[in-house]
Order: C-alpha cells, then structure tokens, then sequence
C-alpha cells in the first residue's frame, strides 16, 4: 500500500495515534538525518571537503570514508572533518527537537541505525535509545583485539583543528591502547564491527520493552527508513504490527512511503519532508 491518502487526514490520524498509544516505537534511518539537515553531497561536501574533491573527484562524503588513503595522516585529516560536522557540530534544523516535544510524557523507545548522535541531542533519554549500527564519536581497535570502544571528542576536535595540508600531526593518528594496532570508526561495515557492553545494553533494554508491552495498543513510527538495511526496523515493524491488532505502523519517508497490503488497515503512511511533517503534527 501506497501513500494515496489525504495529507491532512493521516496528519489528524498520527496524532490522534501519537496521543492513545500505550507505546511508542520510533524507528529512524537516514531520511530522518537528511530532513534535519544532514547532505552528504553538494553544499557541504564543497565547504569542508573541496580539496579532497578536487584531489579525487568525491561526489559525497560516503566515497572518502571507504578510499584507501596513502597515509594514515591523510585518512584521518579526511575523517576527522567528516565526524565533527555530523556528529560534534550543531546542524539539525529543529527536526530532532520538533520529534522531541512529541515525544515528551510518552512512553517510547527508539532504534535507529542513524550513527550520528542527534537523539541524545535533541534531548532523548539515552536509556531509552539503541545505535544498531554505531556512533560517529566512537572509536574501536581495527583488529579488533577487545570488546571495547572509545570516545573520540577531544582528539577529533585536535584533528580538525590542527591539520594542514589535507593531513593530521603524526601524534594525532591514533592507536589500540592495548594492542598497538591502528583505531577505526565504531561503525558497522563488516564482521570486525564491536558490539560493546553499551551495544548489548541498550539491545537488551530494547527487547525489555517490546515484551513488556506486547499486545499492547503500539504506534510503530517508522522515519526516513530505506531498503538498504530493511531486517533492523521495516521489516520487524512490518511483522509486529501483523501479529498485533492492536497495533498501528506509521511510515513517513519522502518517496517511499508505503506499506505492505496485510496491514494496509492499520497502517498511515505519508509521503513527503519528514521535517514539515513532524512541523505538522506538532
């Protein structure tokens, strides 16, 4: 099932949805980051990174963080730029906030595979919050010898203010306190990502939420979620809100807002800016 419906008439229908739910499962993927600002092309690939673009020709962000950079000095002159205007930088347009205020005297609990950080930004309960797929502003050993992860602020803010010539001070680049081995991004790209106690957590205090309010009227909110990892949120929405009648699945996504035709009935899907429509209901 498409979004065929009347704009207005499913805006009134969320919120009525977002006021009687017993709970509330937010899931965000990327869509809800670029509604609030976050393009990885154009604009801001030019304004931080034009000397890597004309280097090497990137035409978004996503190409410099998998290119195989000759120096460590150079990868980390590159990715420091990248982790602090998406994850320390204050970009969200009040997406995040406007999401926030909704929330606010209301049971729910978030899943997002969204790895820059701007939940707790905006004011969510980090115990109420699960990175499936990482943070930007956490580092890990690249082998990896341990379960661990680290926070990564003050040198990536050294990073970025201390490079010259597309490349970090050798000091800067760092290692494995335990190992010695080269640190990489805390972000799940291959079997090396680390899950650490954090991550199992907060996945744990995710499935204590769905059993506790298993048959219970649940408002899925599904925001900005594409089909390049659709087992994390659209799918597990998809056959919850089936085995719950109580249940209702909300997709709001620009473009691909829809949802399958056996739970066409309890489902709202709006297609359009996240960012108006979040303006909308609030």
């Amino acid at each position: 099932m498409r979004s065929t419906r009347d704009y207005s008439a499913e805006i009134e229908r969320l919120k009525n949805e977002i006021e009687t739910a017993d709970a509330i499962v937010i899931g965000a993927g990327a869509g809800l980051s670029t509604a609030a600002g976050f393009t990885y092309s154009g604009e801001r690939l030019q304004k931080y990174f034009g000397d890597f673009v004309e280097k090497y020709g990137f035409r978004d962000m996503y190409s410099g963080g998998f290119f195989p950079f000759e120096t460590k000095e150079e990868m980390w002159a590159y990715w420091s730029r990248y982790i602090y205007i998406n994850r320390y930088m204050d970009v969200d347009n009040g997406t995040y906030k406007t999401l926030f205020e909704l929330m606010k005297g209301k049971d729910y609990f978030v899943i997002t595979t969204n790895v820059d950080h701007q939940f707790q930004k905006a004011g969510f309960d980090k115990s109420r919050l699960f990175y499936t797929q990482g943070d930007y502003g956490l580092w890990q050993c690249s082998e990896p010898c341990h379960q661990k992860t680290y926070d990564n602020e003050d040198t990536v803010r050294a990073m970025f203010e201390q490079q010259k010539n597309m490349k970090v001070p050798p000091e800067l680049v760092p290692h494995c306190p335990v190992c010695g081995k080269p640190m990489a991004m805390n972000l799940r790209s291959d079997d090396k990502f680390v899950e650490d106690e954090g991550w199992h957590k907060a996945a744990e205090r995710y499935d204590d939420f769905l059993r506790s309010n298993e048959g219970q009227h649940i408002l899925f909110l599904e925001l900005g979620v594409g089909m390049n990892t659709p087992v994390i949120i659209k799918y597990p929405f998809w056959r919850m809100t089936a085995q719950n009648p109580d249940a209702v699945y909300a997709c709001l996504n620009f473009g691909e807002a829809y949802a399958p035709d056996g739970i066409a009935g309890q489902s709202i899907c709006i297609d359009g800016d996240i960012h108006k429509i979040l303006f909308d209901l609030k």
